[in-house]
């Protein structure tokens, strides 16, 4: 269906403005009323405007000038479409052609300047939008990669923070490294949609937080984060949490093999379980924080349990 349109204006815009105005409107799927076109002599002016061309439309476009703003068969016309919009949900579209003094009933209505009333096909593509009710707004596309990657927010963390924290674990899990550097897991910042500065802030903020240790040092290259950082152990905990599902069941396994079948180091954990060595180191390091295993740490890596705590029994045996 085209949608009716009525176009109220002055008779002295008619020529410069109206007419054609309305032709384009036509062209382009509007039935526009205009009293040139649907009035012949001997009609009455106020069964023609008021019960044909104004009853039935759906939206009124009033053109606003300087000579139309004084005419009291405008105001007549408007006054009309202000209860059509209120009763029936008639769009009113004021367009203003002129410097002129718009009418108070429209103060609160979006109005559509036309600069040039010789050319207007900007304003006649908003105008259309209005009619046709298309909003004319870009598609919402996909999150930038730093919120998809970090969709499993850490609790407590932003976006930024997660994928900081993240990126960070994981590289210390597959690399069994323990010192990161930022230079090597964040060379792909356009790609992600976040800042050098952005990851820094985050670091100190991780580092405030105790989920970082971070060791700055000075660089000449203006492009370095001039800093190395090493994941804490609550730092892991937060991420495994969120992020291994398989964590729980890691850790109750090794707590079985500690206690149950006397599996004393981290290497034969490791291979008991099929979890990466880093990830069973920081397994044990929780067990001793919380006074349940003692440790010997080597300098190539190993680990040695050197006594399981009675309560640690006692706690499986619960």
């Amino acid at each position: 269906m085209n949608p009716k349109v009525f176009i109220s204006h002055a008779s002295e815009d008619k020529s410069r403005f109206v007419t054609a105005f309305a032709t384009k409107l036509r062209e382009n799927g509007v039935d526009a009323w205009l009293d040139r076109w649907e009035m012949v002599p001997g009609d009455s002016l106020v069964d023609k405007i008021f019960e044909e061309g104004l009853k039935d439309a759906q939206a009124v476009i009033v053109v606003l000038s300087k000579f139309s703003v004084t005419k009291p068969w405008v105001y007549e016309e408007l006054n009309a479409s202000m209860v059509a919009r209120i009763s029936k949900g008639t769009k009113i579209i004021p367009v203003v052609i002129d410097q002129c003094d718009v009418p108070e009933s429209l103060k609160s209505t979006l109005w559509e300047h036309v600069q040039d009333i010789t050319n207007f096909d900007a304003p006649l593509r908003r105008i259309l939008a209005a009619i046709f009710d298309v909003r004319e707004k870009p598609k919402v596309g996909q999150p930038p990669d730093f919120v998809r990657q970090a969709a499993d927010r850490i609790d407590g963390l932003t976006s930024v923070d997660s994928l900081v924290l993240k990126r960070a674990a994981e590289f210390d899990l597959d690399n069994n490294c323990h010192i990161v550097n930022p230079d090597i897991i964040f060379t792909d910042l356009d790609a992600l949609g976040v800042t050098k500065q952005q990851i820094l802030d985050s670091i100190e903020i991780l580092g405030a937080d105790g989920y970082l240790d971070v060791t700055r040092y000075l660089s000449s290259d203006a492009d370095k984060f001039d800093c190395h950082v090493m994941v804490t152990n609550f730092g892991y905990q937060e991420y495994c949490n969120a992020m291994l599902e398989n964590y729980n069941h890691i850790k109750e396994r090794c707590a079985g093999l500690i206690v149950n079948e006397g599996v004393y180091d981290n290497q034969s954990l490791a291979e008991k379980t099929g979890a990466k060595p880093r990830l069973i180191e920081h397994i044990l390091a929780i067990f001793e924080s919380r006074q349940l295993i003692i440790t010997t740490k080597f300098l190539a890596g190993n680990i040695s349990i050197d006594h399981v705590h009675a309560k640690f029994r006692r706690m499986l045996s619960s």
